[in-house]
């Protein structure tokens, strides 16, 4: 019953009633894509996920998660990203656009939470580690603070910031030196401190809970040649202690900078005697071939030794140099050389780089790998360790090769493809189930191969071919090697289920000519391809289900085998020139074939036998590029016709049984363009069921027709209905149907627009645009191929797959959902789980890594580590909460409170603070030495008045019970001994001794600040006359 329905959905015509399908019935869509998107430009990785998150030009990202899955996420505009970065394990990815606002995607969903509109020029983005806080750096200086809702996932401005005034100092820069380039969390105290770099080159190490500047060093460095400020263009840590940073310029200078923090810890010991800081001189210089050409530095990315020398890599602007060459550097203390360089070769400029990890599940051992993404888009990958093993063996004797660049691609392209086809059957029921499309799935080639050497053996792994007609999506690819290859699409991974290679008469394999043409029937089980060459191949199947030997599991083949165990005979047929189109008329037998020459064959599949071969005169071009068998009424007469189509939109007719043409003028449009399509409609008339109107549909690059097929027959131009595309220019065009009844045509333009017309009236019943979807009909790397019920797939080179559906019901595709869960929820850091196993192993760090830890380290749960990751959640929360700089108009408003009314109270006063307050915290600075002098002498007065009442309180006589509970709400009050404990009150007696004692000592520092204040003005003053004498001298 199966083979019947689908021997009689094959043999049906295009046709159907004169209303067609209806705008509810279509539903154009991008029901998934597959690889890496073009135009790609900015990446992100989560290590713990193990997600790598690829930014596009048009606004579109790709995410690539383990087990093969993958999601396309698509912004509101179609704008670039400035800054990618994920909150790392919760399934969240703030994306940064060029027009400053802060996307934040739930990957879980895949769906668009929150956007916030950041008022500023957002110049840097850096992401507190185990938080949910986010630091912004703008052009004008200032860094914000903003919180992740775990719950709406929307972002909200903290209180806390860090003005420009207070961590640079210096506000007599110009503005366009004041931009934040970086905000650095330190390692190992990302929730402590943060490293700020500004442009003009000032680095600070800034105390989040001191809202302070702990360390300044960089500052204004000159070139030595020209005297020009450098500017910094990136920065990154160079030791996973944050003792050290390096520095990119804009003249291609890279500093290599010690930060010391000021904490005595041994942690800081040891960061303080790794970096030899010394304010304003860098510890190293790099001099690289950027430095002679002046190229910017764009980014830099270091990646630790583990007791091993580290490994920088530089991306120069490649815009600004004469060779696209990445640079690395081995960075090694231990060695005579101290800096050993390697230049990677490029194709092409490089837009960004991340390193990314992989983790072996064997043996717990991770390894890293260089990602990169190049001007056109492609990607490539390099092995770190590879890079390491260079760079340590490159001034041996006997230095090992390059490493090897190795391009991201999808897997089944290569050979490129040169044609294809689309066979859909809904209603099959037989085939795998959707556990082995899960498991295929996971085992299939990964698109980034850092797994590559696990997976080899089964990289291309099958589902049981049985025959065609249990294969619910067949899609067929011919290559430019002459092979044609069979592939299971049911789920979004094209498995491989048989291979064709071309025998020659000699009985050798591969014939190395380009595949051109394609048709394939279903019902008698035959493929007929045709080459470049003109040769047409013609494969009967042998009859299903095949045997077992054709459950192929891998796209190796068996040469020797060749395909007899799916194929009963081969038969060739030669024409003239490289073959086009093809076409069957299953009734009679034949096979028509048009040429690139405007030849058209047609051939007896029996024989096989060439019955005519006729040439199509055409004035432009004579490609034959459509051919279509029908019936009509030629002067009162039943006529078997061949209609032609060449590739400047002429159209002419030929009797079959002659071959001759049936009108001497053929039927062209006035302004010839390049033809797509060409179909017939069989249309039944609504007043007259039994009259059967047929017209011949055409469509060009510039417009639509429907043309009477009666009339195009006798050589006469009747247009029924025409649509001209204005401004756009269509490059590919079918038909399909529903219920092999309801017709549409889908139109598909240069731009990516997919418009779905109704026929024959050619009224718009669906359009929509599929981002990234760019199609020229001059690229030959675009394949693309349809179903007859509205299946589309686009193959982009080696890069992309598009998988489109046209009509509105549920997804023909299986495990959709499965494939796209690249999140799986929040787990344990990979790295947490194999840290152990990098302690035995002693390497430059191994010491100071026991230091920081303890002598005897213990095993920390899970949940530890996240009761500890909130715990600094909740710390920072609370600091950033405060609002550390309050504007001036809180200082005024408590200036002018009445001076002489003094409240006490001492839990007000914070009095053991022996450290510098922040800059925009104090307000002493704003007072004058009277009002502070009146402050404290009334502050000393009470509490005088205290301690006497304090000496007194014992003498009264009171009721006990009333007498001890007043005393016990005062010690209470201020935190001394309750009832019963002896030397309460000589306690309290002594304390207030040593508050006042320190009162003492701010007054005399309100003093000296004062003194030093009067300095500063007899220096502006003197300052002034000098300028007013110098004056009239100009």
């Amino acid at each position: 019953m199966f083979v019947k329905k689908l021997v009689e959905k094959a043999t049906k015509k295009v046709g159907g009633n004169l209303n067609g399908l209806k705008s509810d019935d279509v539903n154009p869509r991008l029901v998934f894509h597959y690889g890496i998107p073009a135009g790609s430009t900015a990446l992100a990785y989560d290590s713990t996920q193990r997600i790598l998150a690829i930014s596009t030009k048009d606004g579109r990202i790709k995410l690539l998660g383990t087990d093969n899955t993958q999601a396309l996420l698509e912004s509101n505009e179609a704008v670039s990203s400035k800054f990618l970065q994920f909150i790392e394990n919760q399934g969240i990815l703030l994306n940064v656009t060029l027009d400053n606002r802060i996307e934040v995607w739930d990957i879980e969903r895949k769906h668009l939470s929150h956007i916030h509109i950041y008022k500023g020029e957002i110049t840097s983005f850096g992401v507190v580690r185990h938080s949910l806080f986010i630091y912004v750096g703008d052009s004008v200086g200032n860094v914000s603070v903003l919180k992740l809702d775990p719950e709406t996932h929307h972002l909200e401005c903290m209180k806390y910031n860090i003005p420009f005034s207070a961590s640079h100092g210096n506000t007599t820069e110009f503005a366009d030196d004041n931009a934040v380039i970086y905000v650095i969390p330190q390692p190992m105290a990302e929730a402590k401190r943060i490293l700020i770099v500004f442009r003009c080159g000032i680095i600070n190490l800034w105390g989040v809970e001191e809202s302070k500047t702990l360390f300044v060093t960089g500052g204004n460095i000159h070139n030595s040649q020209s005297h020009e400020a450098k500017k910094v263009t990136s920065a990154c840590w160079a030791c996973p202690f944050g003792s050290k940073v390096v520095v990119g310029y804009n003249n291609g200078e890279i500093y290599l900078w010690g930060v010391t923090p000021s904490s005595h810890s041994k942690t800081a010991s040891v960061m303080i005697h790794e970096s030899s800081a010394t304010p304003n001189v860098p510890i190293y210089k790099l001099n690289l071939m950027y430095k002679v050409e002046k190229t910017p530095i764009l980014s830099l990315k270091c990646v630790y030794g583990d007791g091993k020398a580290s490994r920088l890599y530089v991306r120069g602007d490649s815009a600004s140099s004469s060779s696209n060459m990445l640079q690395i550097i081995l960075l090694n203390e231990h060695m005579e050389t101290r800096t050993i360089k390697l230049g990677l070769p490029l194709p092409e400029p490089c837009l960004d780089m991340e390193i990314i990890s992989s983790f072996s599940e064997s043996n717990k051992q991770k390894q890293d790998f260089l990602l990169l993404v190049l001007k056109s888009g492609i990607t490539c990958v390099y092995d770190d360790s590879v890079i390491e093993k260079y760079l340590l063996q490159c001034q041996s004797r006997s230095p090992p090769s390059l490493p090897k660049q190795i391009n991201i691609r999808i897997p089944f392209v290569d050979p490129s493809i040169t044609v294809s086809k689309l066979v859909t059957n809904a209603s099959n029921l037989f085939g795998a189930t959707d556990e082995d499309y899960n498991l295929l799935a996971k085992n299939y080639s990964p698109l980034i191969p850092v797994d590559a050497k696990a997976k080899d053996e089964n990289h291309m792994s099958s589902v049981h071919f049985n025959g065609f007609t249990s294969i619910k999506n067949l899609y067929i690819t011919g290559h430019i090697d002459g092979t044609i290859h069979f592939w299971d699409v049911s789920c979004p991974f094209p498995l491989p289920i048989a291979l064709l290679k071309h025998q020659n008469e000699d009985n050798h394999f591969g014939s190395a000519i380009p595949v051109t043409a394609l048709h394939f029937d279903i019902a008698p089980r035959i493929l007929i391809s045709g080459d470049q060459s003109g040769v047409v191949r013609i494969f009967k199947f042998k009859t299903e289900p095949f045997s077992s030997d054709s459950s192929l599991f891998s796209l190796q083949g068996n040469s020797k085998k060749g395909s007899s165990h799916i194929v009963q005979s081969v038969k060739i047929v030669k024409v003239n020139g490289a073959v086009l189109s093809i076409n069957m008329n299953r009734g009679f037998r034949h096979l028509a074939i048009g040429c690139e020459q405007g030849c058209v064959s047609l051939i007896d599949i029996e024989g096989p036998t060439l019955l005519f071969q006729q040439h199509i005169p055409s004035d432009l071009a004579s490609g034959v590029i459509s051919l279509q068998f029908g019936t009509c009424n030629f002067q009162g007469f039943e006529k078997n016709t061949l209609l032609v189509a060449t590739k400047d939109s002429t159209v002419l007719a030929l009797e079959v049984e002659t071959g001759n043409t049936l009108s001497d003028t053929a039927v062209r449009p006035n302004k010839p363009s390049r033809a797509l399509f060409m179909q017939i409609l069989d249309v039944s008339d609504n007043s007259d069921l039994n009259k059967r109107n047929s017209s011949l549909l055409l469509c060009n690059e510039k417009a639509v027709y429907i043309y009477s097929l009666p009339h195009v027959v006798q050589g006469i131009k009747k247009v029924q209905f025409k649509k001209k595309f204005h401004g756009v220019s269509c490059c590919w065009a079918s038909t399909f149907c529903k219920h092999d009844s309801d017709v549409a045509l889908a139109l598909l333009f240069t731009s990516g627009k997919i418009e779905v017309r109704s026929l024959p009236e050619l009224s718009i019943l669906k359009e929509t645009s599929i981002r990234g979807l760019i199609v020229t009909n001059s690229n030959p790397d675009i394949s693309l191929c349809s179903s007859s019920d509205g299946e589309l797939i686009l193959v982009n080179g080696d890069q992309e797959i598009f998988y489109i559906s046209l009509l509105l019901r549920k997804e023909i595709y299986r495990i959709l959902d499965s494939v796209s869960a690249v999140y799986k929820g929040a787990v344990p850091s990979q790295e947490a789980l194999f840290f152990e196993s990098k302690e035995k192993k002693k390497g430059i760090f191994s010491s100071v890594i026991k230091d920081m830890r303890g002598t005897k380290e213990k095993q920390v749960p899970v949940t530890e580590a996240i009761d500890s990751r909130t715990a600094v959640g909740d710390e920072l929360s609370t600091i950033f909460s405060i609002n550390n700089f309050p504007p001036e108009t809180d200082n005024t408003d408590h200036i002018n409170e009445d001076e002489n009314e003094v409240e006490l109270s001492i839990d007000d006063i914070d009095l053991d603070d022996s450290e510098e307050k922040p800059k925009g915290r104090g307000m002493i600075a704003a007072l004058n030495k009277q009002k502070i002098t009146n402050k404290f002498q009334a502050i000393r007065g009470k509490l005088k008045q205290k301690i006497v009442k304090n000496e007194k309180l014992p003498a009264k006589e009171e009721p006990e019970d009333e007498k001890i509970g007043t005393v016990d709400q005062i010690k209470k009050r201020y935190g001394f001994p309750l009832h019963g404990e002896t030397g309460a009150v000589k306690m309290a007696e002594n304390k207030l001794h040593q508050n006042l004692a320190r009162l003492k000592g701010i007054n005399t520092r309100a003093t000296e600040m004062q003194d030093t204040a009067q300095s500063f003005s007899a220096m502006a003053k003197q300052l002034l006359r000098t300028a007013e004498q110098d004056k009239p001298s100009i």
